[in-house]
Parts: C-alpha cells; structure tokens; sequence
C-alpha cells in the first residue's frame, strides 16, 4: 500500500494542486483546487480514481477558486483551512476583481479543520497542522506513511511565503516552518503551492530565509 499523488500547475499563477490517492482503494483527495477545474477533472480521470474530498491549505484564490465548482460536481465535502482564514473566503469577490479572475463568490467549507484533525482517504489518512504567517488559518497536510507534506504558501524551495498581505506574520511563519515543518523529519518530501518539490532536509541545510544558517531571529 502506497499514497500516490500527482501535481497539477492551476491558474496563471501555476499553483501545484495537488491529486493524492490510496492505490488499494483509489479514493482520492484534491488539495487546492486553485481553478481549471475540467484539468483537475481530466487527471482524475487518467488516474482511475474517485473523489471523495477536496481540501483547502488556506483562503487565497488561486488556492480555493475551483474548489466549490469541484466539490459540487463530485458530490464531495470541502474540508479546511483553518478558521482564521474566514475573512478571505469572504473576500473572494475582491480578490477576483483584484486579479483580473472568473468572478468567485464567497463561500465557507463543510468543516474547518484544526491542529491535529485526521483527513482520511481509502486506507490513507492525513494529519492537519495549523501552520498560520502566510494567512492566520493556513494548514498543512502531512502523511506519516508516505513521509509527504503539502504545505500550501509556508514553504518553497529555496524560499518562504509571504508575509505583506493582511494578517500576514512574518514570526508567525518562522516559528511555523521552525517548530512545525522542521519537527516532520529531514527525510520528509514537500509539495509547496508553487514550484518544485524539495525536502526538509535540504531547506532546513540550505534555504537562504530559514535555513540553519540564516539570520532569522
């Protein structure tokens, strides 16, 4: 038994979102369904697999845009962020017009998830980690199993998220990737919300912003 995924670059943003889904079972999950929903659609269909959530890391539109379209046409719940994110969900309308997107309407999940909260797939289950800085309510998703973190806009190769949009945190975040990321396991493998994939270990040895040898407090 093995968790398998595939990544899926959405929005002109290129956001990964992410197709994780148990191999005995084929049920799946889709993080951050961002928009391009007939894509997600079409990987799903070439994997084999069933939906059976969709779940969000935090409330920025090109991480949520498609997630109530896909969630309606499955017949699927809507799991996360974390609560704190609320006002963005609200401010889907804004955020549209702000960046030039399909009016989004504002929406809330099926259920907010919190620190320690299990999403469970077929014979999968994934752990939840409230990771705000990024956004106040962002979550990672974290397999044990399978050693994989999907860490939304905490973490990136060589880099970390923002932290200017409001109720953005920049210690927040530091303590977030310090206390949260780096406590998964060096030999972890991470999906970030943009770009390619890389490992704790190798962030936490070489990443300039929050490496061992960078100056952040």
């Amino acid at each position: 038994m093995a968790l398998q995924y595939k990544i899926i670059p959405v929005t002109p943003f290129m956001q990964n979102c992410s197709l994780l889904w148990c191999d005995q079972t084929m049920e799946a999950v889709v993080v951050d369904p961002g928009g391009d929903v007939e894509r997600i659609d079409a990987a799903l269909l070439e994997a084999g697999v069933k939906l059976v959530r969709v779940l969000l890391t935090h409330g920025h539109l090109d991480h949520v845009g498609g997630a109530v379209s896909l969630a309606r046409e499955h017949g699927v719940t809507l799991d996360g962020p974390q609560r704190e994110d609320i006002f963005w969900l609200e401010a889907l309308p804004e955020q549209s017009r702000m960046f030039g997107f399909p009016h989004t309407p504002p929406f809330g999940p099926d259920r907010w998830l919190e620190e320690g909260d299990e999403v469970c797939f077929g014979k999968e289950s994934l752990s939840v980690l409230h990771t705000p800085g990024h956004t106040p309510g962002h979550i990672t998703f974290f397999s044990k199993a399978a050693r994989l973190a999907i860490v939304g806009d905490v973490l990136f190769a060589g880099s970390i998220g923002r932290t200017d949009f409001p109720r953005g945190n920049y210690q927040e975040l530091i303590n977030s990737i310090r206390n949260k990321l780096w406590a998964l396991g060096n030999d972890v493998a991470f999906i970030p919300g943009h770009g390619p994939m890389s490992t704790i270990g190798e962030e936490r040895a070489n990443n300039s912003f929050v490496g061992e040898f960078a100056d952040w407090g």
